[in-house]
């Protein structure tokens, strides 16, 4: 992966913004990665990837039970609640 500082990526951003559809590019601020930016079709891809993962995971993970919605709002009432009294 090409690497740039955060100066050069400033400075020549439109042309950053044209390579990085071709491949990601990894930016640098006091010679430490902090950022890669892409296109926007391999960031969707990625997320894609990832989604695919973890429901392979999860699938894989064995029998999680029925799903009790009931059970689930009222869980969530008495988070909500809880956030609300402190």
């Amino acid at each position: 992966m090409k690497s740039i500082t955060a100066s050069q990526a400033k400075q020549k951003f439109g042309n950053v913004i044209m390579q990085s559809q071709i491949s990601p590019i990894s930016v640098t601020r006091n010679g430490n990665p902090v950022s890669v930016i892409m296109s926007e079709t391999e960031y969707q891809a990625m997320k894609l990837q990832n989604l695919r993962a973890a429901l392979i995971e999860g699938e894989q993970s064995g029998d999680a039970g029925t799903l009790d919605m009931e059970a689930i709002k009222l869980k969530a009432r008495m988070l909500l609640n809880n956030a609300e009294n402190t």
